[in-house]
């Protein structure tokens, strides 16, 4: 079943014009007619470079920023035009993890606070407590429990970045959007969150929308891989396919960048590129 699905979405900015130059203002496309599909209990993973529109496509899927044109569907319902107590349940069921874990936290608040936090922007109850809802919350992240006093700055990257997802987890969302959630972690660490957010998938179902321009931790996690670039997705595929028989340029240039730690990973790419040569040099059958 179809939970979350983006159909030809546009996103525009406009761009100043230059003082004193003859620049006028423009308008700058950064998400080009972009769709795709997330079922429950998978991970589709955005990926590209830089300046690519995946994290703009992740903010467009999490109604955090209005769309040009498209829609943004959940459940089969646009969303892109809910406010108001509509918008708010948007917000529940859809909830973000972001890149920098530190910047995402309030630095003033203890963690008991963030991780309940959007409980009480949701105005739901905390049976026991906010305490007791902290504490079980840290304990699903693999944190311990009586950390609930401690500040942001009281914890390591990887520690900081569970908090970011207890967080989401605390008003049961149905879709998780990570937005780079692992990329400034060491690589040891970003393993370890990977690991989490599959086994908290396996727990709760959720599907979770994964944007990373690193693809090594891309094969680790995804279900589904769309390639962006300039914008547009340009290739979509279930991950060993795109991984193994890339189609589009852009996305065997990405791969041939990605250093080879597995070297089967290598040799099955090499194997298909060879067979798509073959095809092409070949002599026509009954010539």
């Amino acid at each position: 079943m179809t939970l979350l699905a983006a159909q030809e979405l546009v996103k525009e900015f406009d761009v100043a014009g230059t003082a004193g130059l003859v620049r006028p203002a423009r308008r700058f496309t950064a998400v080009d007619h972009v769709s795709f599909e997330l079922h429950a209990g998978q991970t589709l993973a955005l990926v590209g470079e830089s300046g690519s529109g995946k994290s703009t496509t992740a903010r467009l899927a999490a109604r955090l920023i209005d769309v040009t044109s498209g829609t943004v569907l959940l459940d089969g319902q646009d969303v892109t035009t809910l406010s108001g107590a509509d918008l708010l349940e948007v917000r529940r069921q859809v909830q973000m993890v972001f890149q920098d874990p530190f910047s995402s936290l309030n630095p003033r608040h203890t963690v008991e606070r963030i991780v309940t936090a959007p409980l009480r922007y949701q105005k739901r109850p905390m049976p026991g407590g906010s305490r007791a809802v902290a504490q079980g919350l840290l304990e699903r992240v693999g944190l311990d429990p009586g950390h609930v006093d401690r500040y942001p700055a009281q914890f390591s990257g990887g520690q900081a970045q569970r908090i970011g997802i207890a967080r989401a987890l605390a008003v049961g969302p149905r879709v998780l959007v990570c937005d780079e959630a692992v990329s400034a972690l060491d690589v040891s660490v970003q393993a370890q969150i990977i690991n989490l957010l599959r086994t908290l998938q396996r727990e709760e179902g959720f599907g979770c929308l994964f944007i990373a321009h690193d693809l090594a931790v891309v094969r680790q996690i995804a279900t589904t891989v769309a390639v962006m670039t300039a914008g547009r997705v340009v290739e979509t595929g279930p991950r060993d396919a795109v991984f193994d028989d890339p189609q589009h340029e852009y996305t065997r240039k990405l791969l041939a960048a990605v250093p080879r730690i597995r070297p089967e990973w290598e040799a099955a790419r090499r194997h298909n590129a060879g067979a798509r040569l073959e095809t092409t040099t070949s002599t026509p059958r009954g010539e």
